[in-house]
């Protein structure tokens, strides 16, 4: 997939997600295979007002590339100087623009998905980035704000008449959020109608789902979520579905904490330990899904403000599975 230049090797992206896609955890994504990565998306009007936080959270890592530092915001001219301060700040590969978030604080301020409703101003904010930019720019979109407003397809094509080099399509409506079933038809849609890349994004949480989204969308590549989250491995099974072949095995639930405390590990070298701890609560409970016991010790998880801490609580776990592994061999 060539994006405005840009050369992306892999059909995997990850989604932006607010307080989830942090470096450290987009660094474990591409260890498994995800070849774009976004930034959480960035407040235009923050990062003018050289909020530190927003500087930390574009932030790139040594071999991330290409990746793209995420922007929301609904003026023009704000959102075009917030484009080449991000450049600047992050050397990112893209700049892309979130016209989808479902968030009502976002939405109630006229950004994410509620520019869906003012395709016109849509439009200006894509050329004001592009314009102000020298890196492409790409846009995230819904399939419409609710179900009296479903203009997808209508919405690509200006986007790509604005300038944008490539659009990724979540198959639901604001309204929605994440309920329900993503609509791919409406990505297949949108693809039909645009000549940039189109990735499609909405209820991939295996292998085989990403597979039957390419056979189902025709897009160009598929962006992945919620199916992510605490399961970076979710990457190599979709590439080997993609790829026809054989799907690895679940890992264990000791990679999994292992690999989680890397993550926290790392996180805390950007963000400082006690913010870095705080949010591995909620993703080393994402890591722990399924496990026995797992609600005893995500009781844990919640009181851990210290990377000694981390250790502590990964030791019992680890402990409690070896237990496990020896009662059933017994």
């Amino acid at each position: 997939m060539n994006i405005g230049g840009v050369e992306v090797r892999s059909r995997l992206a990850l989604a932006p997600m607010a307080g989830v896609t942090d470096l450290a955890f987009r660094e474990v994504c591409r260890a498994h295979g995800a070849g774009l990565t976004y930034t959480e998306m960035v407040s235009s009007k923050a990062l003018m007002y050289q909020d530190k936080k927003t500087r930390l959270i574009m932030e790139l890592g040594e071999n991330e590339h290409p990746a793209a530092v995420q922007l929301f915001g609904s003026d023009p001219v704000c959102m075009g100087e917030a484009a080449a301060k991000a450049c600047e700040i992050s050397n990112c590969d893209l700049i892309d623009i979130n016209m989808g978030c479902p968030v009502g604080k976002v939405v109630k301020s006229g950004d994410g998905s509620a520019l869906m409703l003012r395709p016109e101003l849509a439009g200006r904010i894509i050329e004001a980035v592009r314009e102000s930019s020298d890196r492409p720019v790409t846009v995230k979109f819904r399939k419409g704000f609710d179900g009296a407003h479903i203009n997808a397809v209508e919405f690509g094509k200006m986007c790509e008449e604005a300038g944008a080099s490539a659009i990724a399509v979540h198959g639901r409506t604001r309204v929605q959020m994440y309920s329900g079933r993503a609509d791919w038809e409406i990505i297949a849609a949108v693809k039909a109608a645009v000549s940039v890349p189109v990735i499609a994004n909405g209820d991939i949480f295996s292998g085989p789902d990403a597979a039957a989204m390419l056979k189902s969308t025709g897009a160009d590549a598929v962006m992945i979520g919620r199916g992510a989250m605490g399961d970076p491995w979710i990457f190599d099974e979709c590439r080997a579905a993609m790829e026809g072949r054989e799907l690895p095995a679940p890992p264990p639930y000791s990679e999994r904490v292992r690999t989680a405390v890397r993550q926290f590990e790392r996180s805390a070298e950007v963000l400082g330990e006690r913010t870095a701890c705080l949010e591995a609560r909620k993703h080393f409970a994402w890591y722990l899904k399924g496990m026995p016991r797992a609600a005893f010790f995500k009781g844990q998880l919640m009181s851990m403000t210290t990377l000694q801490d981390i250790y502590n609580v990964s030791r019992d776990i680890l402990d409690f599975l070896r237990d496990e592994e020896r009662g059933r061999g017994a």
